[in-house]
């Protein structure tokens, strides 16, 4: 199969599995974002039963659960190039549900801690499985809907934890509690359980879902992986920072792999290093207070960073050393760039989620009930309605322009919104910002589809879990952990103005203009050359 070709084949039907494949995947989608963004409106409550501080809820909402999502995402990720996915994820969702629901029984900050840890570690499987399965499930032209029914899942469980996080501890306070029958729960336990338990059906439905056969929609059938638990695990040895090491050696790594390795933990700790002073200068913040210890937050936020950094590179000397040809598919132009650019626009909008509901609070009046069922069902029903719009919109455009219609959609998505979102956050009532939010947000959601196809379409099929989840790396470290972080920063240098520091983030938007554009100069010629990269690194394709 030429897979340089620039326009799939018209006409293809996506088959019943197809369709059902979408939707249990779209399902695993909302449970994740669900579990996973619930914490930010319990927030309040939990700090007020347990006593837990401010630095211990950031910890919780962001560097414990990215921490381990995006370490755990690449060994998972490579077991989804391996075993059969649909067990697979049906394990992760069982996993993560049962850490979600432990977070009812906690009673300080530990459990707490444990059970974010186990969310993180559960979902890191998640989105790698889900593309993987889709892009083995439906033909190469219809491939943008199973993205937009990936990101439409995304959107409802982000709007579900907002209104039915607050919606179901409130309705417990209010008539089970109140009551006198609370059975030793607070509203807040309640509401992780109320999330938890619709993972379980879910993962039995998945686990009983066929096995797709790897890329035989692309006509590459993969080989079967004789050890894919083994090369997991392996995986996870040769990206955790210490154990690195010891796989350098085992490997026979000679001495410029060495070079590079130590030399590159030493750039990123002198960048980390700056950035800690550049931050602290710019935005000095009291240290955080964990018992008799203290940290300055801005070691905290770049020494996270810095480990992910490092993880990355660990990664990609791993593939030099045991898998020639993913290192050689994987260094091209067009896919770096691409992931470098959805990380930067996930940063704005980790930015746009984490200030909005605040600015609703703060600058227009609204109680965090009012936020919680109106901009959250409302973000949800407008990223769907894009989602809906972006898949569909994606498969038309590729049919007629190849690939280079869908890079024009994500060129015009990510051209146009900084432009409405300043215009959105310039707005002086409520009511008003909502109509121009539904404006950027229907602008907005319309690239995250055909980045996902852009992506995935750079690589062989046996290669998609493991390239997906370094992407995920790069946009967590990018996205969950600077977006909210360098908004909070610059809404602190403004005297708590957070709709300035939203329009000020929006000024990044040219550096992702400018990767796109180069993005679709080299696209057809790194699509065209990805087999002859792969064949040089000894694949028998």
């Amino acid at each position: 199969m030429d897979q340089g070709a620039a326009t799939p084949p018209a006409g293809i039907p996506i088959s019943r599995y197809g369709w059902h494949a979408i939707v249990l995947m779209s399902a695993a989608q909302m449970m994740s974002m669900l579990d996973r963004q619930i914490l930010s409106i319990l927030a309040p409550a939990i700090k007020a039963d347990l006593g837990v501080g401010d630095a211990e809820m950031g910890l919780l909402y962001g560097t414990v659960f990215a921490l381990f999502y995006a370490l755990f995402s690449l060994p998972l990720g490579r077991l989804v190039d391996g075993w059969d996915r649909t067990k697979l994820l049906a394990i992760c969702i069982g996993t993560w549900s049962f850490f979600a629901g432990l977070a009812a029984f906690a009673n300080g900050f530990v459990l707490l801690a444990i059970s974010r840890l186990g969310v993180g570690v559960g979902e890191a499987a998640t989105q790698p499985a889900a593309n993987s399965i889709l892009f083995d499930s439906l033909p190469q032209g219809r491939r943008g809907i199973g993205m937009g029914g990936l990101a439409v899942g995304l959107a409802l469980g982000l709007g579900l934890s907002m209104a039915l996080g607050g919606v179901a501890a409130d309705w417990w306070n209010a008539r089970v509690a109140a009551g006198g029958a609370s059975f030793g729960f607070a509203g807040w336990q309640f509401a992780f359980i109320v999330a938890s338990l619709p993972g379980f059906p879910l993962a039995w439905l998945i686990w009983r879902l066929h096995e797709p056969v790897r890329g035989a929609m692309d006509g590459i059938p993969a080989r079967p992986d004789p050890a894919p638990f083994r090369a997991s695990t392996a995986v996870l040895g040769a990206v955790t920072p210490g154990t690195n090491w010891l796989n350098l050696w085992r490997r026979d790594a000679g001495a410029r792999q060495w070079a590079i390795n130590l030399g590159g933990l030493a750039l990123i700790l002198g960048v980390a290093t700056t950035l800690v002073a550049i931050t602290r200068a710019y935005s000095p913040r009291p240290p955080l207070e964990f018992g008799a210890m203290s940290l300055d937050p801005h070691v905290l936020q770049w020494g996270v960073f810095a480990f992910g950094a490092f993880v990355v590179l660990n990664l990609f000397q791993n593939f030099r050393l045991t898998d020639r040809p993913t290192y050689n598919v994987v260094l091209s132009p067009s896919l770096i760039m691409l992931m470098v650019m959805g990380g930067l626009q996930t940063a704005i909008n980790y930015g746009v989620m984490f200030a909005s509901p605040q600015i609703l609070n703060r600058q227009f009046g609204l109680s965090m009930g009012e936020v919680g069922l109106q901009f959250g069902l409302l973000s949800a029903v407008l990223a769907a309605i894009g989602a809906l719009i972006a898949g569909p919109l994606a498969d038309w455009l590729t049919l007629r322009r190849g690939n280079r219609g869908m890079l024009w959609l994500v060129l015009l998505s990510l051209g146009l919104s900084p432009l409405a979102g300043i215009w959105t956050y310039s707005a002086d009532s409520a009511s008003e910002f909502y109509v121009r939010f539904t404006v950027y947000a229907l602008i907005l959601t319309l690239w995250l589809p055909p980045t996902y196809a852009l992506l995935l379409g750079l690589v062989l099929p046996r290669m998609r879990g493991i390239v997906f989840s370094t992407y995920l790396v790069i946009m967590t470290l990018l996205g969950q952990g600077l977006g909210p972080y360098v908004v909070g920063m610059m809404s602190d240098r403004n005297g708590g103005d957070l709709a300035a520091a939203l329009i000020q983030v929006n000024w990044v938007a040219p550096v992702i203009v400018a990767l796109l554009a180069m993005v679709l100069v080299r696209y057809a010629r790194d699509e065209a050359s990805m087999l002859d990269r792969a064949r040089a690194g000894g694949e028998p394709v």
